[in-house]
């Protein structure tokens, strides 16, 4: 893996494809564990998260569904602190396991502000899965129950993320270089 460039900054390689199939492997053998029988409900996140829970629905051994929604915090390369619903659940949860699928765990104000708009739906049981976690980004509590890696509080492209549109389709994921850094 090489160092990209996306639009004006340049990003360097942290995690491989490799590394990211085998912790989904990881974390797709334990959902199947613990969901057996239970017939769960994927929630991917979109946009990041479209490819991790294509890769990680494929994983599972159990019989699932998959469903998509939207919430938009992201502009650029900051939060904007403000959670919205874009695209929103069509589905029918009460009573179901669900497991939402996220591509990263920032400062956990996405889930915050969505986990209680979920909950009104009365699931049988939420959990959440994550690609990336930056704990030392979190401004607000979230329990995670299946993670594949803790990463710096630094901006990362890649499998699903992008910046400002392009980086999305990369395989492994990127952090970006500080200027004067390379």
């Amino acid at each position: 893996m090489q160092t990209v460039q996306l639009h004006d900054l340049t990003f360097e390689p942290i995690i491989s494809p490799e590394e990211i199939a085998g912790k989904i492997s990881e974390i797709a053998a334990a959902i199947s564990r613990d969901y057996a029988g239970k017939r769960p409900l994927f929630l991917g996140i979109l946009n990041g998260a479209f490819i991790f829970a294509a890769d990680l629905v494929r994983a599972c051994n159990i019989p699932c569904e998959i469903s998509f929604i939207r919430l938009a915090s992201y502009h650029h390369l900051t939060s904007s602190g403000d959670v919205q619903t874009v695209i929103g659940l069509k589905e029918d949860v009460k009573g179901r396991h669900v497991i939402l699928v996220e591509d990263i765990v920032d400062s956990g104000r996405t889930m915050h502000y969505f986990l209680p708009d979920l909950k009104k739906l009365e699931p049988a049981s939420i959990a959440l899965a994550t690609l990336l976690e930056k704990p030392a980004a979190h401004e607000f509590p979230v329990s995670i129950d299946y993670k594949c890696f803790e990463i710096p509080p630094d901006f990362v492209v890649g499998y699903g993320l992008d910046y400002d549109g392009l980086g999305r389709n990369l395989p492994g994921l990127y952090q970006l270089v500080e200027a004067g850094s390379l």
